[in-house]
């Protein structure tokens, strides 16, 4: 299998609930609030805060975790560069789901302006 291969597998395998605290601290180190974080993932996932909590006792794969979600429309709208790689150019679906969420957490890490997070919407 290819390192591209391993790395979508490890990915979909990775639990939603063990890179959440990291999501967290990063938001809230920049002054960002757990609230604004729970707004982008519901954005882009269509996740209300039950299942997001349900998710993250159940320890849910990503994989698990996007299987449920209903992915934003305008998701595709979700561009730049994460981990080395052009989001908008990331082949694997569920790879590419996981990227957009890095992304935007990363936008609302950096101060971006939360409609500019959310794509105007």
């Amino acid at each position: 299998m290819s390192n591209k291969g391993n790395q979508d597998e490890r990915i979909a395998k990775m639990t939603f609930a063990s890179v959440y605290p990291h999501y967290l601290a990063k938001v809230e180190r920049k002054g960002r609030t757990k609230e604004e974080l729970h707004q982008v993932i519901k954005w882009l996932t269509g996740l209300n805060e039950r299942s997001l909590q349900k998710h993250i006792k159940d320890k849910t794969s990503f994989e698990q975790f996007f299987q449920a979600a209903k992915i934003n429309s305008n998701a595709h709208l979700i561009t730049g560069v994460i981990c080395g790689h052009r989001v908008e150019e990331i082949e694997n679906p569920l790879t590419q789901q996981v990227r957009y969420l890095d992304k935007l957490v990363d936008e609302l890490a950096k101060g971006r302006k939360m409609e500019k997070i959310l794509r105007g919407t």
